[in-house]
């Protein structure tokens, strides 16, 4: 009796070389599916592009506080000779406009200080004071000054006690203490034994005036026959201006950068 048992027939099986093949590209869409979903519940987020890093800001080197009694601020752009006999006011302020273009110093506060260095050199030539000292005192005091062309100063701030009282408050309007005087701080003391008036008129000199007070600082810094010139006079000048050695060094990189200036190409 026949088998009627339907029969299946068997599909051929791939070649044996492709199936290799196939298992390889299998293996590789399985290997990339897995790093692609590792990778991504690792960091969810990809990472933003790295900034480019702006170059460091140019390094400058600070000015360097000299030691008390090591060196001298350079003298500047000398102001003219003093000439007692003549009128020497056009010469002086053709120097100070010259210096107000190199140090950005108003030519009128120059013409007081100039005075002083002038009037110095012909009353006491051995102290060699400079008209930078006394910038580097008054920049040190106040930069916000208004200055008159007749000389007068307003707009100082209100000195603070000095020490104990010694003009009854005639100078400084304190009866209990003293207060420094002026645009260029000077003790009420000092004032008292050195003021002198800068023009000649015979007034009584006044500490708000400009030119009074310039001179009559640069008579206090040379009261003590030193001479300015030298590092020992000075720091000795300066200190007894003020015994801070702070104020001094502070004073010293003014001067010197104001002379330095004066003379710049």
């Amino acid at each position: 009796m026949a088998d009627t048992t339907p029969q299946t027939t068997a599909e051929a099986a791939p070649p044996r070389h492709y199936r290799g093949r196939l298992a390889m590209a299998l293996g590789l869409v399985l290997t990339g599916v897995i790093l692609v979903v590792t990778i991504g519940l690792r960091n969810p987020d990809p990472p933003a592009p790295a900034p480019i890093a702006a170059p460091p800001p140019a390094a400058t080197e600070p000015e360097k506080a000299p030691k008390a009694g090591s060196q001298v601020p350079r003298a500047g752009l000398a102001a003219p000779p003093d000439r007692p006999a003549v009128s020497d006011k056009a010469e002086l302020d053709a120097w100070a406009t010259r210096v107000q273009a190199k140090t950005g110093l108003s030519a009128r506060l120059l013409a007081g200080y100039g005075r002083a260095e002038m009037w110095m050199a012909r009353e006491k030539p051995t102290c060699h004071l400079s008209w930078p000292t006394l910038a580097a005192i008054g920049h040190l005091t106040s930069d916000q000054l208004q200055l008159a062309e007749d000389g007068t100063v307003t707009g100082l701030p209100p000195a603070p006690p000095a020490g104990p009282d010694t003009d009854a408050g005639k100078l400084d309007g304190d009866r209990t203490a003293d207060h420094k005087l002026g645009p260029l701080q000077i003790p009420p003391s000092a004032w008292q034994k050195y003021a002198e008036r800068a023009n000649g008129d015979g007034k009584i000199p006044t500490p708000a005036n400009l030119d009074d007070s310039a001179y009559t600082t640069a008579r206090y810094l040379c009261s003590g026959n030193d001479d300015l010139g030298t590092p020992e006079g000075w720091w000795r000048a300066m200190l007894l201006y003020n015994a801070s050695v702070e104020y001094g060094q502070n004073a010293f990189l003014a001067a010197d950068s104001y002379a330095a200036e004066s003379v710049a190409p």
